[in-house]
This record gives structure tokens, C-alpha cells and sequence, in this order.
């Protein structure tokens, strides 16, 4: 039967509830300097926070060596009553030194199957999804290695694959890699950002793969603003793709939690579901934040 494989152990997807289907409890990046997502306090206050708009789930795409702390979450999921599933992956190479990416030479496709099968290094927690990224309108190197190695471990487990597309680009390039060179069933690829480059005819060409396409994150400096994003939403489902539909919040710094005076995860149920509601209606808005998610990450675990 397919399950979604949290924190706490795999879990019907019918039992997931309100979703936000990408963000982060913890982070660390080269590239955002004193930005990072460290407090367990703060992760536990955001949670509770999220809880009391409704929220019911948060699948962490945090991947390898950019501060989980598997360990810690758990006890937070316990704790606040909130389902979490987290990731292995592997970011941009701009998130990681030279040294890390030349220890994973050779065998990252096993360290994502690992960390899907075994558990995120001594913690025992296993992750639910493979979180991979591409580059501005373009697959570099890197990114092709790390699609090649999630197409991998897709195979050996059944594990969706998650994808930053850079400000929302680049999308029929990751699926031809992944499924036509990978060879992954499209409807087990998301695809994340495609908010951040509202290109209505590239969203309904993913779409028509079968894939499942995110609108996370409040606009950001240089992005598209969040008044196209229901605009966005309202085409692909008059298009007939509700059912493929993902929303998440995607706080990536402490300066954007809520419980520090940012947006956070609540900002997803309190501002966006409200105002999409008004675009694409309240039934459809409920699908996208409870019937898709467990689609999109449940999945016949063979491992």
C-alpha cells in the first residue's frame, strides 16, 4: 500500500491533513550567512504556530549537509502534533564545499538510498523524498549528476523526487532528464518554485507530463509578485491539472519565520489559502492543501 514516509514512521496519506508541501525547520547555507535555521525553540514555536491555522503536515526539503537535524525532528513532530517528512538530496554545489562533493563522488545515489532505507546518518530517521536542484534555465554538471543519482534511488525505493527549479525556471529540462533519461514515472517528480517565473505555457507543458508543480514561498525581491500566482493557479486548473497542484510556504531564514516577524509558515493558511480561495474557490484550494500532498508523496515503498 502506498504510505507517506515521515519522521515518525510511514503513515496513510488519507492522515496527512493540511500540507505545506515545501519548506524548512532547519537550514544552513554558505549563502545566506547568520541566516540560518538552527533553534529548536523557534522550529517548535513555528510549528505550534502553523498548527493553530489548521495545518497538519510539513515535508522539510532540506537535503544533505545543509542542517537537517534529523534527530530533532521527532520529538517536534510529537510535540506540536504536526506530521513531518524530511529529505535527502543534494542542493546547488554552491551550498557545499569541495570537500563534501568529492566524498560523495562515486556513491551518492547509494547515500540517498541509505538515508531513504536505513536512516539520516546515527539518527534512524529516514527521509520520505529525494530534494534535488537545477540552475538558471539551465543543467550544469552537477545538477545532472544529482538528477542521475535521485533517478537512481527513485528506482531502488519508489521515493518522489522534489525539485528547486532556480526562480522558477528550467522545467522541461528536469523532466526530460529525469523522466525520459531517468526513466522516473512523472507523477512521482515535483516540480518547486514555478511561482517564481509565471510562464503559463511552460507550467501547462510540465503539467501535461503528469508531474506535480509547487507554488512555494511569498514573493521574494526580483520575483514574480504574488498577485500572478493565483492567476497562475486558476489557468492550470480551468486546464483540467487541480490534481496536480502543491503550496508551500518555504522559510529559508530565521528572519522569515513568523515567531521572528516573518511571514512563516503560517503566512501559507492565514494570507495565501484565503486569497486563492477567491481565485480558484474554496473546494479546489482544500484539494490542493490535503488531497494532493498525499498523492504526491505516497508512494509503494520497495525499501
Amino acid at each position: 500500500m502506498s504510505a507517506v514516509r515521515t519522521v515518525l514512521g510511514d503513515m496513510p496519506p488519507g492522515e496527512l491533513g493540511v500540507c505545506d508541501a515545501h519548506d524548512h525547520l532547519f537550514f544552513g547555507s554558505p549563502r545566506l550567512p547568520g541566516q540560518e535555521l538552527r533553534s529548536v525553540t523557534a522550529a517548535r514555536a513555528e510549528l505550534a504556530a502553523f498548527r493553530e491555522q489548521g495545518g497538519g503536515a510539513v515535508v522539510q526539503w532540506t537535503p544533505y549537509g545543509l542542517g537537517r537535524r534529523a534527530a530533532d525532528l521527532p520529538p517536534l513532530s510529537r510535540d506540536s502534533g504536526v506530521h513531518v517528512v524530511a529529505a535527502t538530496g543534494l542542493h546547488q554545489a554552491e551550498h557545499y564545499d569541495e570537500a563534501t562533493l568529492a566524498g560523495l563522488r562515486g556513491r551518492l545515489a547509494d547515500v540517498f538510498v541509505s538515508e531513504l532505507t536505513d536512516g539520516i546518518g546515527t539518527s534512524g530517521v529516514r527521509a520520505g523524498l529525494v530534494k534535488v536542484a537545477g540552475g538558471f534555465h539551465a543543467l550544469d554538471a552537477h545538477a545532472r549528476w544529482t538528477m542521475r543519482a535521485a533517478a537512481e534511488a527513485h528506482h531502488a525505493t519508489g521515493a518522489p523526487i522534489a525539485v528547486h527549479l532556480e526562480l522558477g525556471t528550467g522545467a522541461l529540462d528536469v523532466l526530460d532528464l529525469l523522466c525520459g533519461e531517468g526513466e522516473v514515472p512523472p507523477h512521482r517528480v515535483v516540480l518547486g518554485h514555478l511561482n517564481r517565473s509565471p510562464d503559463l505555457v511552460t507550467h501547462r507543458q510540465a503539467a501535461r507530463s503528469g508531474c506535480y508543480l509547487a507554488f512555494d514561498g511569498p514573493s521574494r525581491a526580483h520575483h514574480a509578485t504574488d498577485w500572478r500566482m493565483p492567476d497562475a493557479v486558476r489557468a492550470l486548473a480551468d486546464a483540467g491539472f487541480g490534481d496536480r497542484l502543491l503550496l508551500g510556504a518555504d522559510t529559508t531564514t530565521a528572519a522569515a519565520r513568523s515567531v521572528d516577524g516573518g511571514p512563516g509558515m503560517p503566512h501559507l493558511l492565514r494570507r495565501v489559502r484565503p486569497r486563492l480561495a477567491q481565485a480558484v474557490g474554496e473546494e479546489l484550494v482544500g484539494r490542493i492543501l490535503v488531497d494532493n500532498p498525499g498523492r504526491a508523496f505516497a508512494v509503494e515503498w520497495r525499501s
